[in-house]
């Protein structure tokens, strides 16, 4: 199995509801952070990619058709050159509302004091290679200017990097037609998705 489609934007921008989209287009499965949740050994992998080691993409994603979220999005680069036949999939929001929805639900879960963190958990596993590569993503400050300033220089830059024809920006709000045009399948007998609420996100990250 190998990635057919990759994931460059950042947690927040519907990228849950995505992971359901694209499996349920036969794309799956897709991997989003719950799925280093439900496999707990993958975090150390994550955290040496970001701390520059090499990794195997192909052992670390061989049960994966597509993935979103991160960790994945940070590696989008790396991703998109080794795996060339991949599409790139964008997804993004309004800046401001992204950063209410992010400053709620991740922001709060990678500042959380260490001594706050239940080590027993799935987070005492998940939570620090999560928040060491959300902090990287964003050079350390996690003020709101700088982490909107990354956001929008993020959207941008992989919009300069990925030819057009292999990217698609994408707001979940616009439903499967620009999806389903852009992976060439057809627009499934059902409703586009629609999960991860900040409630949702406090469930997954508890």
């Amino acid at each position: 199995m190998s990635l057919s489609v990759i994931g460059a934007g950042f947690g927040r921008t519907g990228t849950l509801s995505m992971k359901h989209a694209l499996e349920a287009l036969g794309l799956g499965p897709c991997h989003h952070m719950v799925e280093v949740f439900a496999n707990p050994r993958q975090a150390s992998t994550w955290a040496a990619g970001a701390r520059g080691e090499a990794v195997d993409w192909e052992a670390l994603l061989k049960d994966y058709r597509s993935i979103v979220d991160w960790p994945g999005c940070h590696f989008w680069r790396e991703l998109a050159l080794r795996f060339p036949q991949a599409k790139v999939l964008l997804t993004m929001r309004d800046p401001e509302k992204w950063w209410a929805s992010f400053s709620e639900t991740i922001l709060k879960v990678v500042t959380m004091p260490p001594p706050e963190r239940d080590e027993d958990s799935v987070m005492g596993d998940v939570g620090p290679m999560a928040g060491y590569i959300v902090m990287k993503t964003f050079g350390g400050d996690l003020g709101k200017e700088n982490v909107l300033k990354v956001y929008r220089g993020h959207i941008e830059t992989v919009k300069r990097t990925i030819p057009a024809d292999r990217l698609l920006v994408y707001e979940v709000g616009q439903g499967w037609e620009p999806l389903c045009g852009f992976l060439g399948v057809p627009v499934p007998d059902m409703e586009f998705p629609r999960t991860n609420s900040r409630e949702e996100f406090r469930d997954h990250a508890s």
